[in-house]
């Protein structure tokens, strides 16, 4: 084995989901950056507390997960005053691949990885997620206070109590990721001029209870190619915050199933498809939205196929909705501003004629 890769064994962790390996990981991790390397976990469990990542490190496994069950090294969080798992505050260049990160649901409000802070730094982050697994967390899966530069990519961010992706940052791409059954939304950025500059695609983005991507607001952002199911509210909402608008988006070739869950979804205007407020140079077109149940039971949803207001120099058009809402495709509440343009949304509510074909047992 190569210098720069470390073998965490040999810094005298077990790995066999009986003792402590704080101390010896994070001996492992101090070396690793001293040398600017990496380190390995053989495949085990990792009882751990807080571990503190630095600048030009990696920590490394195999993934051999799969969507509900860690396989493979499983970091297990086994302190429930603990603030996170994984602290990459500072860890500019730093790279985590092939890990099971697995909270236990232990204490309240503890992440899973955390990006403490809310300013960016005198240079780009560079960090990257890959091929991790993240769940069972009280907190967020991933929480980023700031980041700028940052790729997570395919990886399972599903089971938190919290958010799955709680975001504010900048110049990153999520791509081709399952972001499910958070307690929160999938995709959650905050108010206060917190995203910009984000290619968001090719994610499976489901049974989040909070919704799909929530932002308030942000900017310059690509949203594409990504598939939505059982959202809790709706599966991409851009909303208004403190007057600040939603400036340059792209949203294009989505997929939206069953949108608004009623068992989480309390607001009549959140049962919808796609919320769009205050939005400035926004291109919504060619994305497809359907009503849906629960795996064939429970309550239909959404009311709404798009509830739009405050718009300007944005097109929203060529859309599907085929079975698109209960209620009513388009909630247009106005308020637009110059160069806005709506057409040629095409669908059709759910009718006693479509309802029979879809509790059928042919859909």
């Amino acid at each position: 084995m190569e210098l720069s890769m470390l073998n965490v064994r040999q810094f005298g962790a077990r790995g066999d989901d009986k003792a402590d390996d704080t101390a010896a990981i994070q001996k492992a991790i101090d070396a690793a950056a001293e040398i600017k390397g990496s380190v390995f976990f053989p495949d085990g469990t990792y009882l751990c507390s807080t571990l503190t990542m630095h600048d030009f490190t990696g920590l490394v496994a195999h993934p051999t997960f799969s969507y509900y069950i860690p396989a493979g090294a499983v970091l297990k969080l086994a302190d429930p005053k603990a603030s996170c798992l994984i602290d990459m505050t500072l860890s500019r260049g730093s790279t985590l691949n092939g890990l099971c990160l697995i909270g236990e649901n232990l204490g309240a409000g503890i992440h899973g990885l955390w990006f403490k802070g809310d300013k960016p730094r005198d240079r780009e982050d560079g960090t990257r997620i890959e091929r991790c697994m993240i769940s069972r967390f009280s907190g967020d899966g991933v929480h980023v206070g700031f980041i700028w530069c940052f790729t997570i990519r395919n990886s399972i961010v599903g089971g938190n109590k919290g958010h799955g992706l709680w975001l504010r940052g900048c110049d990153g791409f999520v791509i081709d990721n399952w972001l499910s059954g958070n307690g929160g939304a999938g995709i959650f950025c905050p108010a206060g001029n917190s995203t910009a500059s984000n290619t968001i695609t090719a994610n499976r983005i489901e049974w989040n209870a909070g919704g799909g991507i929530r932002l308030q607001p942000g900017y310059f952002c690509n949203i594409t190619g990504n598939y939505f199911d059982r959202s809790g509210g709706p599966a991409i909402a851009l909303l208004e915050q403190s007057g600040a608008p939603n400036l340059c988006f792209t949203i294009t070739g989505n997929l939206m199933y069953r949108s608004g869950r009623p068992e989480w979804t309390k607001d009549d205007l959140e049962s919808c498809h796609v919320r769009l407020e205050n939005g400035h140079g926004i291109v919504f077109s060619n994305n497809t939205m359907c009503v849906g149940t629960d795996d064939k039971e429970g309550q239909l949803s959404p009311r709404y196929g798009m509830v739009l207001r405050g718009l300007k120099n944005s097109i929203i058009k060529d859309n599907s909705m085929h079975i698109g809402a209960l209620k009513q495709l388009v909630l247009d509440q106005g308020r637009h501003g110059e160069g806005v343009v709506i057409k040629d949304n095409v669908g059709s509510l759910l009718s006693p004629c479509f309802k029979s074909i879809w509790e059928s047992d042919e859909r």
